[in-house]
């Protein structure tokens, strides 16, 4: 079996397939990529059983058949080409299975293994399917998943909950301590329906599917997702449970609204949160009229810090505690010069929101739980 593939070409495609890769498998075979050949294509296989993403490309050959090869050495071999196109022909031995590279510069030999033994991809049967515009899926991606769990006795809040209405679409991401719902006005999925994909299949999608040049058709079932664009598949097992009803925890009335620079309340949180304490990592908001005070402190270190900034304020003054790591992830993944902080009571959830919309047909609400005030 023979074929020859310019080696910036290859690369890149692994490259893409490199994110699916574990460190340690339970299964040799899954440290291999899996290359299926047919009349001048390959298409080529990572997975790790959960995740599993197949890329197709052109290449130079008349045989058919497989072979899994070893997929670092694979990628390390092909990073030492460097951004050069160097046409490589690959040859595999029929009995021992070992792959030989030849460039113009030498040869290279490879551990190969039977394709037949690489793990299947499953195959979805679903009536169940959509498309939606790469970058609005990666944009929800990035604008959501840094507030996904890492518990793994809640499993449900460590993946992303994908809601599917006939005329909008939510994607809503919560680790108990901080919630976010993006919403995307512009997504007709047809059938409502839902499904939680875990947080890896999430950051292969969201770093290939910003640049596709056709939109991403989803389908799933009630254990799979699959994603297809381009000359990109991913299949992923999905998060098995009910996600909480996380609209309950959304306060309605909100009478308290601060419309502040993003830029400076962030650079100021930034700046005032070196001093605060390394457990509890509280910033305190004081607003009064039109003049915000951030302040920080640490008692057991006799460190502090304060700030003033002007702001647009109505309601009754209220002084406010929150996590500085929650505020600073809410406030970066927001673009927009201005946002707004809407209060009820010092013991209740912040929201914060965009101080206008950043795309059309979008909707993004940030929720946070405040954090108890050292007296």
């Amino acid at each position: 079996m023979k074929f020859v593939v310019a080696s910036d070409k290859l690369h890149k495609h692994l490259q893409i397939l490199s994110g699916v890769l574990n460190n340690s498998n339970t299964l040799p075979i899954l440290d291999n990529f899996l290359f299926e050949l047919s009349a001048n294509k390959a298409v080529i296989s990572a997975s790790d059983l959960e995740t599993t993403m197949i890329t197709e490309m052109e290449v130079m050959t008349e045989d058919e058949g497989n072979v899994a090869i070893a997929a670092k050495l694979l990628i390390d071999t092909l990073k030492g080409f460097g951004s050069a196109s160097i046409p490589l022909t690959f040859k595999v031995d029929e009995e021992s299975l070992a792959v030989e590279i030849t460039s113009d510069q030498g040869k290279y030999k490879l551990p190969g293994a039977s394709g037949n033994e690489f793990p299947k991809a499953p195959e979805i049967e679903a009536d169940n399917e959509f498309t939606i515009d790469g970058g609005t899926l990666s944009t929800a991606i990035n604008r959501t998943l840094f507030a996904a769990g890492n518990d793994d006795l809640r499993p449900v809040m460590s993946g992303l909950f994908f809601e599917l209405h006939e005329e909008k679409m939510h994607f809503v991401a919560t680790d108990a301590h901080r919630l976010v719902r993006y919403t995307r006005e512009d997504v007709k999925a047809g059938n409502a329906g839902s499904f939680i994909i875990p947080k890896k299949p999430l950051n292969l999608l969201k770093n290939t599917a910003a640049g596709a040049s056709a939109d991403v058709t989803v389908r799933y079932n009630e254990s799979n997702a699959y994603f297809s664009f381009d000359e990109i598949r991913l299949m992923c097992r999905l998060i098995d449970g009910k996600y909480p009803n996380y609209e309950a925890v959304i306060p309605d009335d909100n009478p308290n609204k601060l419309t502040v620079n993003r830029d400076q309340l962030t650079q100021s949180i930034r700046r005032v949160s070196l001093f605060a304490n390394k457990t509890t990592h509280q910033v305190r908001l004081k607003i009064a009229g039109s003049e915000l005070h951030v302040s920080a402190e640490d008692l057991d270190f006799a460190n502090s810090a304060i700030e003033r900034m002007s702001c647009n304020y109505t309601g009754e003054d209220m002084e406010i505690g929150f996590n500085s790591r929650f505020i600073m992830d809410m406030l970066n993944n927001v673009s927009t010069d201005e946002v707004i902080i809407e209060l009820s009571a010092p013991n209740r959830a912040g929201i914060l929101v965009p101080g206008e919309r950043e795309e059309e047909g979008e909707d993004i609400l940030m929720l946070v739980m405040p954090v108890m005030l050292n007296s």
